[in-house]
């Protein structure tokens, strides 16, 4: 019975139809060379350089916490959750 040597299905492959490989190696390599002359400007940054903060840019009041310097709730949750554990401990003993 076929039920234990089932066979594996056909691997997909797809080709794209409107890429130029050769522009975008060549695009590439001039950008390699570019950024190992050190002529890439900075405002060209990485994907994880212009996603930081950006969360906190768009929400009004991690803006004004930002703003004033005060520590974030996380923080506050953090200490109150070690006292708690350590008080539980605690009275446990």
């Amino acid at each position: 019975m076929g039920f234990f040597k089932q066979r594996k299905p056909r691997g997909f492959s797809h080709q794209y139809i409107y890429v130029d490989e050769r522009r975008e190696r060549l695009k590439a390599m001039e950008e390699r060379a570019r950024r190992e002359l050190g002529m890439v400007p900075e405002a060209e940054k990485t994907t994880e350089e212009r996603i930081r903060g950006k969360f906190v840019e768009q929400t009004s009041h991690l803006k004004r916490q930002q703003e004033k310097g005060k520590p974030s709730s996380s923080k506050w949750l953090i200490i109150i959750a070690v006292l708690l554990v350590a008080l539980i401990y605690a009275l446990l003993n």
